[in-house]
């Protein structure tokens, strides 16, 4: 299991087998990993557990096809089950994203153990609100945005009301100032959003259309790190 002090969620991709235009979800896995990406996310809604396990051996063998075990952060979404079963078969996966409404983190963290990576979404309500007083010593990191409306994740962002509540720039930057622990934003991001949200001061980005639909996944995964490290400010 990763070291928790070793996360890099600048660049982050999440996956499913719906997202990727019926292509295999490997070979877009082999595309971001060869890229560079830092974080790697299996989510679907619609595989069963049993399609979930086997994506993440998937995911798991590549990492270890390029050496990026130790580098690349491999997370599964929600399914609590599918990381237990998944270690259970010797699967080396890090840990779990989940939602407001999915297991409790203090749950997964009792399973999983203090290595683990455990990254949180965000409350889209009174989210400034919501990160200075929840407890972050059970977290790595918040999920945030969306910072478009987007077709992957419809009710992403969603209020109280039932209206997709997006993030400014501005919002951003102040989340990153006041969060105690990174957040990584995604929901709509797409090449052109990243100079302005790399100079937020956030932890990172993470798309999955972006680059499961591109007509190139490789390329596209490359010109977003690029535009990335181009504009991140240099820490002092």
């Amino acid at each position: 299991m990763r070291n928790r002090k070793k996360l890099d969620i600048s660049a982050y991709f999440v996956v499913g087998p719906e997202n990727t235009k019926g292509r295999p979800v490997g070979q877009i896995i082999t595309d971001v990993v060869e890229a560079g990406f830092t974080c790697l996310q299996i989510r679907s809604k619609t595989a069963s557990a049993s399609e979930m396990i086997e994506l993440t051996r998937e995911a798991a063998a590549i990492l270890a096809k390029f050496g990026r075990s130790d580098q690349v952060t491999l997370l599964v979404d929600d399914r609590l089950d599918v990381v237990l079963a998944a270690r259970k078969q010797g699967i080396k996966v890090d840990g779990i994203h989940v939602g407001q409404s999915d297991i409790p983190v203090e749950v997964c963290r009792e399973y999983l153990g203090e290595d683990s990576i455990i990254g949180l979404s965000a409350r889209t309500h009174e989210l400034f609100d919501y990160i200075k007083t929840t407890d972050v010593g059970q977290i790595d990191y918040f999920g945030a945005g969306p910072l478009h409306e987007t077709q992957t994740k419809p009710d992403c962002g969603l209020g109280p009301d039932g209206k997709v509540i997006t993030r400014s720039f501005s919002d951003i930057s102040k989340l990153a100032r006041l969060s105690p622990v990174p957040v990584v934003i995604g929901g709509g991001v797409t090449l052109c959003d990243i100079p302005e949200l790399a100079r937020t001061g956030v932890g990172g980005f993470f798309v999955v259309s972006a680059i499961s639909e591109a007509d190139d996944p490789k390329a596209e995964a490359v010109k977003l790190i690029e535009a990335w490290k181009a504009n991140k400010p240099c820490k002092e």
